[in-house]
């Protein structure tokens, strides 16, 4: 990430500094089982100095990489699994008045697990500690609203598929939609 210091003149010609953090940008995932159960995975989070409970997320750091596959690839290195069925659930920009950082919500579904021994990627540094469990998605969303659930990509696509499923997941988008933003 870069810090950068920009003057932006206003409508009244006045002109301001205004600091920007340019973020390449991260994907997250919202995989629901057929139970309708969404797998959340829970790890160390420094900056806020606490364990999160938190959706698999990670950033667009791959030069090149399409977003679906970024998706794809964050669900497998930090759960293990991979899923058939993808959509597009949201786009949305963190925190727009300091940050560039996009991001795109997925919907994953008709997940299968890929047994350990037959994943290439080795979990390290925070990775290595996460846990998975799976929540159903009912009580993801009393989470957010009792204040037990802080991150906000995990907040943005459990509403978000909340919303989805109780309209049959009719208003998702097809997962290789262009970018809203």
């Amino acid at each position: 990430m870069t810090l950068r210091k920009d003057v932006v003149q206003l409508p009244d010609g006045q002109t301001v500094q205004r600091e920007v953090v340019e973020h390449p940008g991260a994907v997250a995932v919202v995989a629901l089982d057929s139970r309708d159960r969404v797998l959340m995975i829970r790890q160390y989070r420094h900056p806020a100095g606490a364990m999160l409970w938190e959706i698999p997320a990670g950033l667009r750091d791959v030069a090149g990489e399409p977003l679906l596959a970024t998706a794809q690839r964050e669900l497998l290195e930090e759960a293990g699994y991979r899923a058939r069925e993808w959509h597009v659930l949201s786009d949305y920009l963190s925190s727009p008045g300091i940050s560039t950082e996009r991001l795109r919500v997925y919907l994953a579904r008709d997940l299968t697990v890929v047994p350990a021994g037959q994943l290439e990627y080795v979990r390290h540094d925070e990775e290595a500690y996460l846990t998975v469990a799976w929540v159903p998605l009912a009580d993801a969303v009393q989470q957010v609203l009792s204040g037990d659930l802080h991150n906000g990509v995990a907040i943005v696509g459990i509403l978000s598929a909340y919303v989805a499923q109780r309209e049959d997941f009719r208003a998702v988008r097809p997962a290789d939609d262009p970018e809203s933003l």
